[in-house]
């Protein structure tokens, strides 16, 4: 119980509290007020439209996802995990830098429309839409129905498909009355999944919807930084809560019923050898390139390429490439004492991401430690610990500011002037990851291996140096690098946390975009860049850290 206890209490004060304040303010009798004047409609408007996007998005994924799922299951060929590995990547990914990569393909000032210019056709209105919505959504969410529905699929006995054809059946017969039937618990998992990311959805809205198009998260952040009504906001999450809790308890009661057959993957893949699947296949393998690889490369290229005026210049501008936009973040151009250069962002997100790291390795090895002796107090504690998965960021960041706005408990001043609580409140999302990631690497250390090192006469120290750290050595890396990846690309807390003074990378991305001018897209650009190679390396060393633990 002692080495649960730190983590235990600093949950109590940095995730129920919070949400305590906010269920407090949220079911006060006074607050409801609000709903009779002009906020009923509002609120009722928000709650349709954040359903109607969740299940628009979820519909479009599954009719993107379920072809791609087939194809990785089914068949061998060239770039194969190349290509799997593609539709990994944006999963990981901020959501600043999925936005900032559409905004230069497909924005205003993106490729698209400055070659359409360049043939003075009319420009096409990507960003500020509903589509732009459901296409990053697919972007994101398309590798759940691939790995979900893909493994279910894979382990599918191909003699079934076989004997039915032998009895007449055709190829769609053979599917709808089957396949689909024996798909349909894990199409079904993976849709609720989907669902869930895309209601909780904040950056995509906030960043590639603009302000006509509000979910629960976004209009969240609207009234309690805009318009500084708290009590709606309050209420608000309250409700976000309880759909997000309720889609999760659905979710994980489905998923535990699921009981797929298990079968080698090599046993059910084939080489195309008809006309009709090389076809198909080119034709998925060049949509996953061209969809999932385009945005990527627009980022960097754009990053590097003047292809517009500087705001002010009236001098014509050719298209050139230049290295201006990375060297204007170092300089505060302005000169204003309240500005704050983006290098300067960089940097705090990065202090940030250190700190959130040795947060949740100081507080999530003692838990998982206790956590990995099964135990009915373990059995308890861990679904206490995992709660905050289920927990919205922004959620998460209003509480902070209902909580933390006057010294509390042991502080003595306001936390929320204080740059730390940043990395708090990324240390309260990624300590279930470490946790999870540490427990299941501690599980696998048999006692005997500490017995006999006692016996032999070494200390305790010696036994965890020589016994184990050497298994938990690539079990800690590859956490702290996922600890490092959510806090550096973490929005949604950030945009209501973050002081003007200590902005993080994705808050001056997000400033730097809804400016005007050249220069500001540029150096949002190169920024996101920034921030894109870096979450690239950490999602890397997590993969590697993963690969060579399995070997």
């Amino acid at each position: 119980m002692k080495r649960l206890l730190p983590a235990l209490l600093f949950l109590g004060i940095f995730f129920f509290l919070p949400l305590a304040r906010i269920l407090t303010l949220g079911l006060n009798p006074g607050s409801f007020v609000i709903l009779g004047g002009s906020f009923a409609p509002r609120l009722f408007e928000v709650l349709r439209f954040t359903f109607f996007q969740a299940f628009a998005s979820t519909l479009l994924t599954l009719i993107v996802g379920l072809p791609l799922a087939f194809l990785f299951a089914r068949y061998d060929f060239p770039l194969k995990p190349a290509l799997r590995t593609l539709t990994a990547i944006p999963f990981m990914l901020p959501t600043v830098v999925v936005a900032a990569g559409f905004n230069a393909l497909l924005g205003p000032r993106g490729w698209l429309n400055l070659g359409l210019a360049s043939l003075d056709l009319p420009p096409v209105q990507f960003v500020g839409t509903f589509q732009a919505i459901l296409v990053a959504h697919v972007f994101y969410n398309t590798i759940i129905v691939i790995r979900v529905v893909g493994a279910a699929w894979a382990s599918l006995d191909p003699r079934l498909g076989q004997a039915a054809r032998s009895l007449g059946a055709s190829p769609a017969q053979v599917f709808l009355r089957v396949t689909l039937p024996l798909l349909r618990p894990s199409i079904f998992a993976a849709s609720l999944l989907v669902f869930l990311f895309d209601f909780t959805s904040y950056g995509v809205i906030l960043l590639l919807g603009g302000p006509k198009f509000s979910t629960l998260e976004v209009e969240i952040y609207i009234q309690a930084m805009h318009m500084l009504n708290l009590p709606a906001a309050a209420l608000l999450s309250l409700v976000q809560l309880l759909c997000t809790l309720a889609f999760s308890v659905l979710y994980s009661r489905y998923v535990t019923r699921l009981a797929a057959p298990v079968k080698p993957v090599e046993q059910t893949l084939k080489r195309p050898r008809t006309l009709a699947e090389h076809l198909f296949i080119f034709s998925l393998s060049s949509f996953l390139f061209l969809f999932f690889f385009l945005p990527l490369l627009a980022l960097p290229i754009r990053s590097v390429s003047r292809l517009e005026p500087e705001r002010g210049q009236r001098v014509q501008v050719g298209p050139a490439l230049t290295t201006d936009y990375y060297t204007e973040v170092f300089v505060n151009r302005r000169g204003s004492i309240f500005y704050v250069p983006p290098i300067e962002a960089a940097r705090n997100s990065l202090v940030y991401a250190g700190l959130t790291v040795a947060f949740s390795l100081a507080l999530g090895f003692p838990a998982a430690l206790a956590l990995s002796r099964p135990g009915r107090l373990a059995r308890w504690v861990d679904p206490l610990l995992m709660l905050p998965l289920g927990a919205s960021a922004v959620t998460l960041g209003l509480g902070y500011i209902l909580t933390f706005n006057r010294p509390l408990l042991i502080f003595s001043s306001s936390l929320l002037t204080s740059p730390l609580l940043i990395p708090l409140a990324h240390a309260t999302i990624a300590l279930p990851f470490v946790v999870r990631n540490l427990q299941a690497a501690l599980a696998t250390i048999p006692n005997r291996y500490r017995e006999a090192a006692t016996v032999l006469g070494a200390n305790p120290f010696q036994v965890w140096l020589h016994v184990d750290w050497p298994i938990l050595s690539r079990a800690v890396v590859s956490a702290s690098a996922f600890a490092f990846t959510v806090s550096l690309g973490e929005f949604g807390a950030a945009s209501l946390l973050a002081r003007p003074e200590y902005p993080t990378l994705p808050t001056a991305i997000f400033r730097f975009l809804s400016q005007p001018g050249g220069l500001n897209y540029g150096q949002a650009m190169a920024m996101a860049t920034l921030l894109m190679l870096l979450t690239g390396l950490f999602i890397w060393l997590i993969e590697h850290e993963r690969v060579a633990g399995e070997l």
